[in-house]
């Protein structure tokens, strides 16, 4: 039978308890301390006190002994030699002795719970109280265009932006404060919160907010912030709060039935980019236009209740709104864009206009005859273009895919690509009628440059989601640097489209002649600002930024054979008649005007071009 064997116990000493119970005391916080130091305090003068009794070192009463000893130890009074005996002297300078400590200390305390405190104020961690604000999870210093767009939206009225982020609280509000000019109806709330953790983002008050946006830049992050705060909602019972994120990667894509039990919106931002570049890469200008419809500077969409369009057809309500271009409906919970001309308007439509403000639509009396016959747009085809793409990331199919149709050639590294994407891009070319030739040699040496610059008109960098951003960046302005020099050494006219991560980047070598960027951080900010104040706009939104449906077009004057003096509510009917919705013009300098007054007249010059919207 086995023996149970019981380990001997060891025996602590009355100094190892002592101590383990001081500890214990200590870290109960600054309560724990004072409330330490009062009971030794106290305790010791009553020791005092009871010695002086015992040694009859007191001329009075014993109470008022017990009391003297309090007083002296908190007020630290040395005794004088009228008050007493020797020992009693003795006796109660050691009281005052301690009673200097105690108050030492005592203030050491307190002025530590204080300075505490204060750094708990400035790092943010108390909650926030308030209503109606949009929460914004995740801060990148050195980018405010999401920032700065959302004071835009706000448009004078009061509102409040909670950011929270595993910042200072200082340093955020130092950098918003350093970057932006912010107005007095506005107002920034900092939180120091770990926005992947539910426990740490209930500070942000998030079910009581209107909306909120998740800002970081890279994709794991992302996806973690919008499971921590959705579970967050779920918990609170307040799952219809909006929650908008932009995701850089398709395989990344969050399922949807998660989507629509949470309310969740998300974007891939490389599939728009990619899609944005090859149709910039060979209209320099259209970035800009772009970036006005999802900006809140100037025109931009809302669904607007305007009296009086029942009956009306949709090209009488185009050549009669002014300050605004409709350009679709809602009917029926769907956003129809783009509608037939002779499609009638009854009372419960609402209309899907581009302008300042959503009221700022007027609807007035018809300028011209409706009867009258207009001008048809000759349908001539650009001319053949050829197109360089330097630099690859997993982006690269899309961009042929979407490349216009008059590109008919396109030089590519094949050294970055590996055996299936080269099958892919080939599948792609040959199903475009694209010839596809390979880039020999180091396209970042000045000669293969410069052979490759008198090749084509249209050179495309792309950056390298692989490595990090600030790197991918410097090897993109390095290139674009050199092409730049290469076009002015050499008298060269070829347009350049820069792909760029970071907006603080793009700002170091400046727009330049004939150079587009497209920045992701930038963009990614005017999207989500978008969907943060008009959610219900998501499916224009996503109709824009997709392959299908109506896209964002310039039409050269000169190949529709435009060129010439017209009104613009004429132009308005001329482009609708073809399809097209006429949102501005771009001039020959590459300046851009959009929601045209419709009694105002334009000369079309050859050159020109118009921003329309379509399908094509």
């Amino acid at each position: 039978m086995k023996k149970k064997i019981r380990s001997k116990q060891k025996a602590f000493s009355l100094k190892d308890r002592f101590q383990y119970w001081f500890d214990n005391r200590m870290s109960k916080g600054t309560l724990g301390l004072i409330r330490v130091l009062i009971i030794a305090s106290v305790i010791l003068a009553v020791i005092i006190a009871v010695l002086i009794i015992a040694f009859g070192f007191n001329d009075g009463e014993n109470t008022s002994v017990i009391w003297d000893s309090i007083t002296t130890l908190i007020n630290a009074w040395m005794p004088s030699f009228e008050d007493g005996s020797p020992g009693y002297i003795i006796l109660m300078s050691i009281v005052a002795i301690a009673g200097v400590l105690f108050t030492s200390v005592l203030i050491g305390i307190v002025t530590s719970a204080i300075e505490e405190k204060i750094d708990n104020l400035k790092r943010g961690n108390s909650l926030v109280l308030e209503k109606d604000h949009i929460v914004v999870l995740g801060f990148n210093p050195g980018e405010f265009s999401l920032l700065n767009q959302l004071i835009l939206a706000a448009a004078g009225a009061p509102a409040c932006v909670v950011i929270a982020e595993d910042l200072e609280r200082e340093e955020i509000e130092r950098s918003i404060n350093e970057n932006l000019d912010v107005p007095k109806n506005f107002r920034f709330v900092c939180r120091t919160v770990d926005i992947t953790d539910p426990s740490s983002l209930e500070k942000c008050s998030v079910e009581t907010c209107a909306t909120i946006i998740v800002n970081p830049t890279d994709d794991m992050r992302t996806i973690k912030a919008v499971l921590a705060v959705s579970a967050l909602l779920a918990e609170k019972g307040h799952p219809e709060i909006r929650v908008n994120a932009i995701i850089s990667k398709n395989e990344y894509r969050f399922p949807p039935s998660l989507v629509e039990a949470n309310n969740i919106t998300t974007l891939q931002t490389n599939t728009i980019l990619a899609k944005m570049i090859a149709h910039s890469c060979t209209q320099i200008g259209l970035s800009e236009a772009f970036r006005e419809v999802f900006n809140f500077e100037g025109s931009e969409f809302y669904l607007a209740d305007i009296p009086d369009i029942a009956g009306l057809a949709f090209e009488e309500l185009m050549l009669r709104l002014n300050k605004a271009v409709p350009a679709g409906l809602l009917r029926d919970d769907k956003i129809i864009m783009n509608p037939p001309g002779d499609l009638i308007l009854s009372e419960s439509d609402k209309v899907l206009v581009f302008s300042e403000e959503c009221d700022s639509a007027k609807l007035m009396s018809a300028p011209i005859d409706l009867a009258k016959e207009i001008k048809t747009i000759s349908n001539t085809d650009e001319a053949p273009t050829e197109a360089i793409i330097l630099g690859h990331n997993e982006t690269l199919s899309i961009i042929l895919n979407e490349l216009p149709e008059n590109v008919s050639r396109v030089f590519i590294e094949e050294r970055t690509l590996n055996q299936n994407e080269i099958q892919a891009v080939e599948s792609i070319a040959a199903r475009r009628n694209i010839a596809l030739e390979y880039i020999t040699g180091d396209p970042r040496s000045e000669k293969v440059m410069l052979e490759l610059a008198k090749t084509a008109e249209h050179i495309v960098v792309l950056n390298d989601h692989s490595i990090d951003p600030e790197e991918s960046d410097m090897d993109a302005m390095f290139l674009l640097l050199n092409l730049r020099d290469i076009r002015t050494r050499y008298g060269l006219h070829f347009n350049i489209t820069v792909e760029m991560r970071k907006e603080h980047n793009q700002k170091l070598v400046g727009d330049g002649d004939h150079t587009d960027f497209l920045v992701a951080s930038s963009m990614s900010s005017l999207i989500l600002a978008q969907l943060a104040e008009s959610p219900e706009l998501i499916d224009v939104f996503r109709e824009l930024l997709s392959n299908e449906g109506n896209e964002l077009y310039l039409k050269n004057v000169g190949l529709m054979q435009l060129a010439g003096t017209y009104q613009v509510c004429e132009l308005r009917r001329i482009t609708l008649t073809a399809g097209y919705i006429l949102l501005g013009y771009l001039d020959s300098e590459k300046n851009s005007n959009f929601n045209l007054p419709l009694d105002e007249t334009l000369t079309l010059q050859n050159e020109d071009h118009l921003i329309v919207l379509g399908q094509n």
